[in-house]
């Protein structure tokens, strides 16, 4: 039998954990600098609109390397913080990110806490038997060529339920569209 603490089946639970403790440290960092409540995702952000300008939610996404949901999301919090203001795009399905002043005024603390912070990273990196960046890069491209939900419909069919329902989705709304919040 695994030990408890490394059982794979646990590993969502000790990522978020892994999270915690990285994002918590780092946030400690702002708060230290004077910016209780600056949240450590709206730093990449900020400093790809330093080096890009004015950016669709989409670029930002990538320049980030996460998803347009993760960027949409975290740009959201960021303008109801001040730090950024969205405006429409050339089309109505873009909107345009621009760091407001609050936002530029930060920028050289924030250049100078990544660095830091990505010194840091490499150092503790460097403690490991394998570098963590690595393995994560690793395991999305694992994930991305077969997703999580697949690999638990392999092992247990009878999860996955009839072709094109999946057990927890919610019924279909009159208009078609799944797991639509009400």
């Amino acid at each position: 039998m695994p030990d408890e603490a490394s059982d794979p089946a646990l590993l969502g639970t000790r990522l978020r954990h892994l999270l915690d403790l990285l994002d918590g440290d780092v946030a400690a960092v702002y708060a230290d600098l004077g910016l209780p409540g600056f949240r450590p995702r709206y730093t990449p952000v900020l400093i790809a609109l330093d080096r890009l300008g004015p950016a669709s939610i989409r670029t930002l996404a990538q320049a980030t390397g996460v998803t347009h949901s993760a960027a949409s999301q975290t740009i959201a919090r960021m303008a109801a913080d001040g730090l950024v203001t969205l405006a429409p795009g050339v089309d109505a399905r873009h909107r345009v990110v621009t760091p407001t002043d609050r936002a530029r005024d930060l920028l050289p603390v924030l250049h100078a806490e990544y660095a830091a912070t990505a010194t840091a990273a490499r150092r503790f990196e460097a403690e490991l038997a394998y570098p963590l960046s690595r393995l994560v890069d690793e395991a999305l491209a694992a994930l991305r060529h077969r997703s999580m939900r697949q690999r638990v419909a392999d092992v247990a069919p009878q999860l996955a339920g009839p072709a094109g329902h999946h057990p927890g989705d919610r019924p279909a709304t009159p208009t078609g569209d799944r797991n639509q919040s009400p």
